[in-house]
């Protein structure tokens, strides 16, 4: 089973590029602290996360640097090569559902409460 539930904050903005076929598909970081324990230093990991398709578009639409979002979805290791030709691994969540958890701040300053906390999956985007 390769299942992954993470909750944090996004360190930058969303980026959004299409595939040579047309498909839209997004990256972005997550912060996730870590369970805090007693006497050590706060850790935090830096997680990079994968959304396609029209996922990808509403969350490059609706979400940006700070925002507070919980990601599910599959972690996937693949390999490349840098660019002095030595074999890489890279870790990544490609994301199935990202939900979002706090408001955007100009709708915390205007007092709008019409939206946060939306789900958003890949199989069903309400618009």
């Amino acid at each position: 089973m390769n299942t992954v539930i993470l909750v944090g904050r996004l360190t930058r903005d969303v980026d959004l590029r299409t595939t040579t076929g047309g498909t839209a598909v997004a990256n972005f970081t997550l912060a996730v602290d870590r369970r805090q324990v007693k006497g050590r230093e706060k850790e935090t990991d830096f997680i990079d996360v994968v959304v396609w398709q029209k996922l990808a578009e509403t969350c490059a639409q609706y979400i940006g640097k700070g925002r507070l979002v919980a990601v599910s979805g599959r972690l996937q290791i693949r390999p490349y090569e840098d660019k002095e030709g030595n074999r890489r691994k890279a870790a990544e969540v490609v994301a199935d559902s990202v939900q979002f958890l706090d408001k955007p701040k100009e709708q915390e300053t205007r007092g709008d409460l019409t939206s946060g906390g939306s789900v958003f999956d890949n199989d069903d985007i309400p618009f």
